[in-house]
C-alpha cells in the first residue's frame, strides 16, 4: 500500500499537510478501505484511528472513522464523525448515511427529517438513490409500507442502463412490494436484483430462489461459524441495514 491508490479528492484533502505526515494518512487511508472489504473491523479501526490523530481536520480521515464505527453498527459514533466530516468539507454526500445512522439510534422522525433537508437536493445521483433506500426502509420500520413503496420510484428505479446501485435499488424494492403482499411483482424485482448483481452485495438469487420454493443446501451446516464472520456480516438491502 503505497497510498497513491486514494482518489484525487483526498490527496488534494492531504495537502494541508506535511509530505511526510500526508505519505503515513494516505497509508492509512488505504488500509481502512482494505480491511473494511474483508471485514477486518478492528483493524480497520486502528487504522483509521491512526489518521484522525495524525489528521484530524482532515475530511476524509474522519469519514474514515465513521464508515468503520457504522459498520460496527455504532451509530452515534459514525454520525458524530460523518458530521464532522461534513463541517470540515462542506459536503452532503454522506446524508444517506446519516439518516440511517439517525434510524439505527431508533429516531425515525429525526431521520426523515434529515432525509428532506435542502441539503438532500443537492446530492449525486448515486446518492440520492441510497437515502431513496434508507428512507424506504424507515417507512416499512414504521409501518407505512406504501410510502415505503412509493419512496423508492424514482426516476433511477426505471433505467434501463444498468448502474452501481441497480442491484441494491431493485432490491430494495422488492423487499417492499414483498411487504406489501405482492409476491409476484416482488419475484420480478429480486430476478431484476440477481441479474445485476456482479458484485454479490445482495441475497437476491437466494431470496429469488426461496420465492421459487427452491431449498438451498448449506454445505457448511453444522460447523461452528467463526465469530468475527457472524459480527461482521452485512444485511443485504440498505446501507448495511434494511
Amino acid at each position: 500500500m503505497t497510498g497513491k491508490e486514494l482518489d484525487r479528492s483526498v490527496h488534494q484533502q492531504l495537502r494541508t499537510l506535511s509530505k511526510e505526515n500526508a505519505e503515513g494518512v494516505a497509508q492509512h487511508l488505504v488500509m481502512v478501505a482494505a480491511l473494511l472489504e474483508v471485514d477486518d473491523f478492528e483493524g480497520a479501526e486502528a487504522h483509521a484511528e491512526t489518521a484522525v490523530r495524525r489528521a484530524g481536520r482532515v475530511p476524509a480521515a474522519r469519514e474514515a472513522l465513521g464508515l468503520v464505527a457504522y459498520r460496527k453498527g455504532e451509530w452515534a459514533r459514525a454520525l458524530s464523525e460523518f458530521r464532522t466530516a461534513r463541517r470540515l468539507s462542506g459536503s452532503s454526500h454522506l446524508l444517506a448515511l446519516m439518516v440511517d445512522c439517525e434510524r439505527g439510534l431508533g429516531r425515525p422522525e429525526r431521520a426523515l427529517e434529515l432525509a428532506t433537508s435542502p441539503e438532500a437536493r443537492t446530492l449525486a445521483v448515486e446518492d440520492r438513490v441510497e437515502l431513496a433506500i434508507v428512507i424506504s426502509g424507515i417507512r416499512r420500520d414504521l409501518g407505512q409500507l406504501e410510502a415505503s413503496q412509493q419512496a423508492l420510484e424514482i426516476a433511477q428505479l426505471k433505467g434501463s442502463a444498468r448502474k452501481p446501485w441497480t442491484a441494491r435499488l431493485s432490491y430494495a424494492y422488492a423487499e417492499a412490494l414483498l411487504a406489501l403482499g405482492r409476491t409476484g411483482d416482488a419475484r420480478d424485482w429480486f430476478a431484476r436484483a440477481a441479474d445485476a448483481d456482479d458484485e454479490l452485495e445482495t441475497d437476491a438469487a437466494e431470496r429469488l430462489a426461496e420465492l421459487d420454493g427452491v431449498v438451498m443446501t448449506d454445505l457448511l451446516d453444522g460447523e461452528e461459524e467463526d465469530e468475527d464472520d457472524v459480527l461482521g456480516r452485512r444485511e443485504p438491502g440498505g446501507y448495511g441495514r434494511e
